[in-house]
């Protein structure tokens, strides 16, 4: 059964993650925000630091860089308190700074999560220390990624892959980018497959950065291929199509990022609580936990439920990080942390303004930009919409034919 407090072989590696975000992270948080596409070189230096506990193998989950399941992990029986808990409360911990910077940060990149969902072993040893990026979205594809029309052609030793992916994280910053083609349009969703094309492969070209709404220090990029050559050991994981799995290989590597978005959603929404707790009072509002809180001020209340709101998402989070450290097949929890948390994440930081005035709507606080932050967790790794989706078909039994 999941433990809900901080383990203890992880309490030095959440604290340093709040040391980080706290003086770090926080302290620059509005400059990058309002210098929209500057790379942020004070990351550098933590990347470096975050690089050196790795090799010492002191910072398990430091980060962003996926979250595994080893088979070759202890099969004792006992429960196991892992690297994927470990990154979502790192991460949690890192995005109470910013969520931006934290999307920022040097082979941190959500590419490197899918590289560990389904790399061989031989591909994870070579792909060690890459930056990479992950390209999913299409123009014409929206939010049913079995869709991608982006393909892969083999031809001799590489593949040949044409099309346009939008909307990826980290597109121009990485040293690659994890792309989704398929080898096979007629086979449908068997046939997609995930490929890690460097900045280096001819035909690869990065269009246009996007100016967004929030996470403005993340560059946001549209990226097109064109007869761009692969190496045919640079897709991962096996090339065999197996119609009878389905789609169910490459949406592994959902179940790994799905909890890592959440952790974000939740870490934002902490700050805003903390900050919103602190200015309530000083505005004189008392918040009385052992207090029913129809008795207390509409303010009391309204944080009060905030908050309940917030604990479901975070240990919703823990949970499908947790069956994972476990080895428990993790897809409904995974989808179900997503689902709650980029909501919660939306309304408690939009309340939160809401409850500060006009302090809160002002750049005087971070508040504002964190409700502009958030709502990005809301919609990429997957909608509001269609994880609610996803959830239904799970505990109904239900396919995506059945069920749409």
């Amino acid at each position: 059964m999941i433990n809900l407090e901080t383990p203890r072989k992880h309490r030095t590696l959440v604290d340093q993650a709040h040391q980080v975000a706290m003086n770090m992270l926080r302290p620059i948080s509005r400059k990058y925000d309002r210098e929209e596409h500057a790379y942020p070189q004070e990351l550098d230096l933590l990347a470096a630091m975050i690089d050196g506990l790795s090799e010492s193998g002191s910072a398990e989950g430091a980060g962003a860089s996926g979250v595994r399941r080893d088979e070759a992990e202890d099969d004792s029986g006992g429960v196991r308190n892992g690297a994927n808990l470990a990154s979502v409360m790192s991460i949690a911990e890192m995005c109470w700074g910013d969520t931006g910077l934290l999307l920022s940060m040097p082979r941190q990149g959500l590419g490197n999560s899918a590289i560990a969902s389904v790399a061989t072993p031989e591909q994870q040893e070579r792909y060690a220390g890459t930056w990479a990026a992950m390209a999913i979205t299409e123009p014409s594809t929206g939010s049913d990624s079995a869709s991608i029309s982006t393909t892969a052609r083999l031809d001799g030793d590489e593949y040949v892959i044409n099309g346009e992916k939008i909307y990826v994280t980290s597109g121009e910053r990485a040293d690659s980018v994890v792309v989704w083609a398929t080898l096979d349009k007629s086979l449908g969703r068997a046939a997609i497959k995930s490929f890690v094309v460097r900045k280096d492969n001819p035909g690869m070209k990065v269009e246009r950065l996007e100016h967004k709404l929030g996470i403005r220090a993340s560059d946001t990029a549209a990226i097109t291929f064109t007869d761009c050559r692969v190496p045919a050991e640079d897709l991962l994981g096996s090339p065999d199509i197996d119609v009878k799995q389905g789609f169910a290989g490459a949406m592994a590597t959902f179940d790994n990022t799905r909890p890592l978005v959440a952790a974000m959603a939740v870490g934002c929404a902490r700050a805003s609580l903390d900050l919103t707790r602190d200015l309530l009072e000083q505005a004189g509002v008392e918040i009385d936990y052992d207090r029913p809180a129809q008795v207390q001020s509409a303010a009391a209340a309204t944080f009060l439920r905030l908050e309940a709101d917030w604990e479901g998402a975070q240990l919703l989070t823990m949970q499908a990080a947790w069956m994972a450290d476990n080895r428990r097949p993790n897809s409904l929890e995974a989808s179900m942390a997503k689902a709650k948390a980029g909501r919660v994440g939306s309304d408690i930081t939009l309340s939160c303004v809401q409850l500060a005035g006009s302090l809160g709507y002002s750049e005087v606080e971070l508040l504002e930009k964190w409700s502009r932050d958030s709502k990005i967790l809301d919609i990429f790794e997957g909608t509001q919409q269609i994880q609610l989706l996803i959830v239904a078909r799970r505990l109904l039994g239900l396919t995506s034919a059945q069920l749409r």
